[in-house]
């Protein structure tokens, strides 16, 4: 089966970068006209000369994702159990040259964290490690999940790259989705920004959603972290794998997400700040290229601008977030980054009937399927 990577090279981005020059607004409302978007109409909506139709564009992008999704929001918490990490990202809190507050969560601690988050009503779940296999093997994996599936039904795993046979041992404990990031599909520059640890193998990390698909995963999310390069070309690219991805499996649930650089550890800055406008040109744009793909955000985004946005093509929240170990229950480490949102469950799910929207807690239930 081709890869993504081979996927890639059969796209000449430098021939719709020449298309994409002088780009007119009958052009874009040409596309918008259309049901169905070709990869050049996707390039085109994320050029300069789309930025003018924002609001053709998002009010096409909320008709769009009212039409596929109604008006429900899927509500998830994330669980971090281990920030020990052996990568070297200067970008991240968690990377090993930093010195910060380092935790791994016990088993016993897996259950007390389990369980003050589902007694505030969620019932879907995000693990999260540092990348660490001495540490946070897959069997260590694999044995908070199956704690955790006799408290949550659905189960989604974000962590370091694993080969086809470690997706089907967790497949098989009780995780049915995968979230990983590639961080930047930019060859060279990931590179350079991951010099030592797990994640330096850009082939090994960028096929991992492929190889979860092709192991049995219900549901895959990926995306860059936008901050580190050309938002555009990021946000492009993010599109095609999640297309090749639908293209590929059709029974797989496929999503794609925007987290924006957050303050964290560290004096890494960056020269590609990405505005809340062109965070909606990417939205947009990718919910018109892929109509039915799921659409996370996360609280990296303040609580106005969730809401601002929510109507053009989110489908899933985090609510009651903390991004540190042992954060739920107990004394916590360093965060991973700082949040921007900070309501609770409650809240947000009030938040959320009072503009209109449904709030789903639980739609999906692994015990079911076997």
């Amino acid at each position: 089966m081709m890869s993504f990577t081979q996927f890639l090279q059969t796209v000449s981005t430098e021939t719709l970068k020449r298309r994409s020059d002088g780009v007119t607004a009958s052009t874009i409302a040409s596309i918008l006209s259309r049901n169905t978007l070709s990869i050049e109409d996707f390039y085109l909506l994320l050029s300069d000369g789309a930025s003018g139709m924002l609001e053709e564009m998002a009010q096409k992008a909320r008709s769009v994702t009212r039409k596929q999704f109604g008006n429900s929001i899927f509500l998830f918490t994330p669980l971090y159990i281990s920030n020990i990490c052996d990568n070297h990202c200067p970008y991240c809190s968690f990377a090993k040259q930093h010195s910060i507050v380092r935790k791994h969560l016990s088993l016993d601690e897996i259950k007390q964290e389990a369980d003050s988050i589902a007694a505030k009503g969620i019932r879907h779940i995000l693990v999260l490690t540092g990348e660490s296999r001495r540490s946070a093997s897959p069997e260590y994996i694999r044995s908070a999940v199956e704690i955790l599936r006799e408290r949550f039904s659905s189960i989604t795993i974000e962590v370091y790259a694993l080969t086809s046979d470690e997706y089907k041992m967790l497949i098989d404990a009780g995780v049915d989705g995968l979230t990983i990031y590639q961080e930047t599909y930019n060859r060279e520059l990931f590179k350079s920004l991951h010099s030592g640890g797990p994640k330096a193998d850009y082939d090994f990390r960028i096929n991992a959603p492929q190889r979860a698909a092709e192991a049995g995963m219900r549901n895959v999310a990926l995306g860059a972290l936008y901050g580190l390069d050309d938002w555009r070309m990021e946000a492009f690219v993010s599109g095609l794998h999640a297309y090749y991805l639908q293209n590929k499996f059709p029974s797989l649930e496929v999503s794609v997400s925007f987290p924006r650089l957050r303050p964290q550890a560290g004096e890494f800055s960056t020269a590609h700040i990405v505005s809340d406008r062109q965070f909606v040109q990417m939205l947009a744009a990718t919910r018109l290229f892929l109509p039915y793909a799921g659409v996370t955000l996360s609280t990296r985004e303040s609580k106005r601008f969730r809401s601002a946005v929510l109507p053009i093509g989110i489908t899933k929240i985090s609510a009651g977030v903390s991004t540190a170990v042992g954060g739920h229950s107990g004394d916590s480490s360093t965060a991973q980054f700082e949040i921007a949102d900070s309501r609770s469950v409650l809240q947000v799910k009030s938040d959320l009937l009072q503009e209109g929207f449904q709030p789903v807690m639980h739609d999906w239930n692994y015990a079911y399927v076997r």
